[in-house]
């Protein structure tokens, strides 16, 4: 490779907001989006809720012009919602689904149909080795009584290890998608502080958009008002994220946001405003590394964020084996429900009674045997994401005790080669 290589990607993440029958105006925003994407000719555009596959492949045509390459992440009932179009050949791509993802009996919720994963795509541009990611986790819907948070922070963590481990022989690494984390939720910043990815936002000097980078703003009319009442700006909760390898420094030239606005038309896109990031990669020769001086200050937020996520997956997991003991309960009373209607039936006195409880009693044990299955399977889900993080957090705990001398090496991303000073 070139001592002077650099490269400029420009790139494009929107959360459509595709939802068949319901989402307003679907037909003419998806319409926009392609005239959009197609006039501003970005490297990658990463898009979430893109729900019917109808939709992608009327996207695909559209934009095969500009976008020659394209691919679609299928899974769950509904399916992902996740497609990705580039400018350049796609190498490889592949896909993880997450392990929680919200309960089958929140039917009006509809996250559990989804299937809600993380794609991945590998490109390859000019001799570096690029990973694109984009995913969409679990919506919250309730801040202040927020059921679904440990699966949030569960695909947090699934999302953090997948990239940790499928990186490895990336030289840059890009995340991007409705994450539905605050800046500063658990599931954020565990999710940064593992990986090292850097937070396009807060590392850009040129930003232009809308208040404090929201991604879902008041002024824009397909938005639930409501919903944004404790938020006077918005909320963000889609994110740019990258990091760069040792050899390799990268910087986030500029990041824009719709305003609530198409730029063209005045009519959002969708009911998420999109981003729009110019990212600069340049080749830095090989320096001499010093010896890591991480002491146990540098070392405490890692901990700090492990032990938290460790301590709410712990209630999770808790709560879980809870509805699972009351489900077995509720399957127990069942059965000797059903032996008492087969002996009154057996009799004859009562005959015509039970057999009229007899569909409702097979129906209430069937029922508490789909939820003992399903809330026993949410319990080895969430047993296995907190020995995960408590080996984490163990081996952290070792690097702290020893000292700079012989700690592990650190996540990718958080050795020497992020470069994102390189402004």
């Amino acid at each position: 490779m070139k001592p002077n290589f650099s490269l400029r990607l420009r790139l494009f993440n929107l959360n459509c907001w595709g939802i068949p029958y319901l989402s307003k105006h679907r037909a003419d925003r998806m319409k926009r989006l392609g005239d959009f994407l197609n006039m501003e000719s970005f490297d990658l555009a990463l898009l979430e809720e893109v729900w019917s596959e109808q939709d992608f492949q009327y996207l695909r045509q559209k934009l095969s012009p500009t976008y020659p390459a394209a691919h679609y992440f299928r899974s769950g009932v509904i399916g992902s919602g996740l497609c990705i179009f580039s400018k350049h050949p796609i190498q490889e791509f592949t896909q993880h689904v997450y392990t929680l993802n919200g309960y089958p009996y929140m039917i009006h919720h509809g996250d559990w149909f989804c299937g809600k994963a993380v794609g991945l795509l590998v490109l390859r541009l000019g001799g570096l080795e690029l990973n694109a990611y984009v995913t969409h986790l679990h919506a919250e819907y309730s801040r202040q009584k927020d059921i679904y948070l440990t699966h949030r922070v569960a695909q947090a963590w699934e999302l953090a290890q997948f990239i940790h481990h499928t990186s490895k022989k990336a030289d840059v690494v890009l995340l991007c998608g409705d994450l539905n984390l605050h800046p500063k939720d658990l599931g954020c910043r565990l999710l940064k502080e593992w990986t090292g990815l850097h937070d396009a936002y807060l590392e850009t000097r040129d930003f232009k958009g809308s208040e404090e980078g929201c991604t879902m703003v008041p002024e824009n009319c397909y938005v639930n008002q409501r919903e944004l009442e404790p938020f006077p700006f918005g909320i963000r909760i889609d994110y740019v994220l990258y990091k760069a390898v040792s050899g390799f420094y990268i910087s986030c030239k500029t990041l824009r946001t719709t305003t609530g606005r198409d730029p063209h038309s005045g009519t959002p896109l969708s009911d998420h405003e999109a981003l729009m990031a110019t990212l600069c990669v340049r080749h830095s020769p090989p320096q001499h590394i010093p010896s890591p001086t991480h002491g146990p200050a540098e070392r405490s937020p890692l901990i700090s964020i492990l032990k938290e996520a460790w301590t709410e997956l712990d209630l999770g997991v808790a709560q879980a084996r809870w509805w699972a003991s009351f489900a077995g309960y509720v399957i127990g009373l069942g059965l000797l429900l059903l032996a008492l209607l087969c002996a009154l039936a057996a009799g004859g006195g009562v005959r015509e009674v039970a057999i009229l409880l007899w569909t409702p009693s097979v129906g209430l044990l069937l029922g508490a045997g789909a939820v003992y299955l399903f809330h026993m399977q949410e319990a080895k889900g969430l047993s296995r994401a907190r020995a995960e993080l408590q080996h984490v957090l163990g081996r952290a705990r070792e690097a702290q005790d020893l000292g700079p001398e012989s700690q592990p090496a650190l996540p990718l991303g958080q050795q020497e080669g992020d470069g994102t000073e390189e402004q």
